[in-house]
């Protein structure tokens, strides 16, 4: 995850290496469109404002 001025972009990190907070989601695009749509992500990660997904909702959907 990166973040700016209430600003998040959710980032895949297949081999866990990140520092910081991090949520887990199946590689699948169900399992993705599902936390979505339960807003997940803002929960787990204990963040509010908007969410940039494209990156991760890329890399499901190409992998």
């Amino acid at each position: 995850m990166a973040s700016g001025a209430d600003q998040f972009s959710l980032r895949p990190d297949p081999r866990r290496r990140s520092t910081g907070r991090g949520a887990h989601v199946h590689p699948t695009p169900a399992c993705l469109e599902s936390a979505l749509r339960r807003r997940a992500f803002g929960r787990a990660l204990r963040i509010t404002g908007v969410i940039d997904t494209g990156e991760l909702t890329g890399a499901i959907h190409g992998s």
